[in-house]
């Protein structure tokens, strides 16, 4: 559904908060913008709505990417059997927490990863990548990043993991934030480089890397979620069906710069993943192609209650009943990831008929939290 606008932009959502969109209005003032788009999961974020889609000519904008460069999605259809995954989901679950750090947790050895030594990077996130991002590799993250195990309609099994390019990406974005702004801080704006300039060129590169490095995080994610699975039911990963969508990008298309901030790609017959919620599950996705999204659609449910709000106003008896069939981290320190934070996703499924088609819901037999 597409909200007609006299202004170069469409909204796909069918209610959008006064200051998301003071931000996103601020945003398509500036010069070099082309066009917009809002999705139907728009909320506030900094500088740009979460949700938000622009195109620019010239210009790459490193905080309308945001700081998890490549935060993103895998889906992986296995022929893992539910029933067996049900029998033994706390075992599941343990052992899940067991083979990935989550939170702001490492891991103790650096993770091989061959090809990431052939990819170009600047000096300068070669030095952040030194330190130890190698042994952030197969780590999860806290917040919104989640691993899920959840059946289809079709009684497929599927392993779903949301996570990005860990401190990595957010030293990255950090770092040409603060030279955008032209004051040493990262501080909120519309600060963008000329894609000509030197700047601007580096942080393309950079920007690259850190989505193969978000890309390999999740994959190496998927491969010990996998192998737990593999010890304790009959089966494995379908990986020649694997699905990736990133949703903190910028992208050239033809001759504009497109920037994605908790959006997804949804170019014609492109295939992606968009979660709900710890209750509600993903849905698998086909891309129609439309350009008054962006060749974009939603990257998730999208919040209606910021995480302090959360906090302050939910209960963990309410998120304990809501979970009630699920294995998942249900606890005071997880309150802010309760359904009730967020919105409806079926509803936001429907505000985007236009922009993708469902191919699968996969609802969730186990949940991990960071």
């Amino acid at each position: 559904m597409r909200i007609a606008t006299d202004k170069p932009y469409n909204i796909f959502a069918e209610v959008v908060e006064q200051q998301a969109l003071d931000q996103f209005e601020s945003a398509m003032q500036q010069p070099f913008v082309v066009r917009g788009a809002l999705m139907p999961d728009v909320h506030v974020g900094y500088s740009l709505p979460i949700g938000a889609v622009i195109a620019t000519k010239d210009v790459v904008v490193p905080a309308w990417v945001g700081y998890d460069i490549g935060c993103g999605m895998c889906a992986l259809p296995t022929s893992f059997s539910p029933a067996e995954v049900r029998a033994k989901a706390k075992e599941i679950f343990g052992a899940i927490y067991m083979s990935v750090p989550v939170g702001f947790a490492h891991n103790q050895y650096d993770t091989t990863w061959h090809e990431g030594s052939l990819l170009p990077r600047s000096a300068k996130t070669a030095e952040i990548f030194a330190k130890n991002g190698l042994k952030q590799l197969g780590s999860l993250g806290g917040g919104n990043h989640f691993i899920e195990i959840g059946e289809d309609q079709n009684e497929s099994v599927w392993i779903i993991i949301h996570s990005g390019s860990r401190g990595i990406g957010h030293t990255v974005a950090t770092h040409y934030m603060k030279s955008a702004s032209g004051d040493g801080k990262a501080r909120e704006g519309h600060f963008g480089f000329s894609v000509a300039s030197a700047e601007g060129a580096s942080y393309i590169v950079d920007l690259n890397f850190c989505l193969a490095f978000a890309l390999e995080n999740r994959c190496e994610i998927m491969r010990r979620v996998e192998r737990v699975l593999a010890l304790r039911c009959t089966g494995s990963g379908k990986w020649n069906l694997l699905i990736n969508r990133n949703h903190n990008h910028a992208e050239l298309r033809e001759d504009i710069w497109i920037h994605r901030k908790g959006a997804t790609h949804a170019e014609y017959q492109m295939t992606g993943v968009i979660p709900g919620n710890m209750r509600d599950g993903s849905f698998i996705v086909c891309g129609k192609g439309n350009p008054d999204s962006l060749w974009s659609s939603s990257h998730g449910a999208g919040r209606i209650l910021g995480r302090k709000a959360a906090l302050r106003t939910l209960g963990v008896n309410d998120f304990t009943e809501t979970m009630s069939g699920i294995v998942a981290s249900v606890s005071e320190d997880t309150l802010d990831e309760s359904p009730s934070a967020y919105k409806s996703i079926y509803s936001v499924m429907e505000q985007q008929k236009d922009l993708v088609d469902v191919l699968a819901y996969v609802r969730p037999i186990i949940n991990v939290k960071g």
